[in-house]
């Protein structure tokens, strides 16, 4: 099974939760990639001092997810919403969805509000609905606390929070391995 995480992250949190989808997509025998949404900063009304620019991760291109079995998609919340950059990159998947490039794979998504109101349920269902459209399968992750991050990034993901996204990667690469008859 090949799984890629693919994500964006401003301030550095999101990168932390999408390094615990991997770790428990890999513990279910899935290889897993890693990958970022480009970072723009063009128009942000946010601090650019606490932009994470060099996180380490390649750039994901949309050409590439074709290649994997399941594709998991985590993002911060904007105002309730997935992050202008995700829905960029799954705006321009657009001629996978139509050539059916992506249907019958398996998908999910992550997200990270900065408020305790932050709108993670929406902005996860942002994500999930680009999914369905693409014909991808949907996996939801595990009941667990609500996770935050305050503007500045500052907040680290819990224990709880990073088991959580351990057991949604694990259950999404099992959900691809069965779904492939492997």
């Amino acid at each position: 099974m090949k799984v890629l995480v693919l994500y964006y992250s401003a301030f550095g949190y999101v990168t932390v939760m999408a390094n615990a989808v991997a770790e428990g997509a890999r513990s279910a025998g899935a290889k897993v990639d890693i990958k970022r949404i480009g970072l723009t900063l063009q128009g942000s009304s946010e601090p650019e001092s606490h932009f994470h620019a060099d996180q380490g991760v390649p750039v994901a291109t949309v050409d590439e997810l074709v290649h994997y079995d399941a594709i998991v998609v985590g993002s911060p919340t904007r105002f309730g919403r997935l992050a202008s950059q995700v829905a960029g990159f799954l705006d321009t998947a657009g001629d996978l969805g139509r050539k059916g490039a992506l249907s019958g794979k398996v998908g999910g998504a992550f997200t990270s509000p900065s408020s305790q109101h932050g709108g993670q349920e929406t902005a996860a269902m942002s994500i999930l609905l680009n999914l369905l459209h693409f014909g991808m399968i949907i996996v939801g992750p595990p009941c667990s606390a609500a996770t935050m991050a305050d503007a500045a990034g500052q907040r680290h993901p819990s224990a709880l929070d990073l088991d959580g996204a351990r057991q949604h990667g694990k259950t999404i690469a099992l959900t691809a391995k069965k779904l492939a008859g492997k």
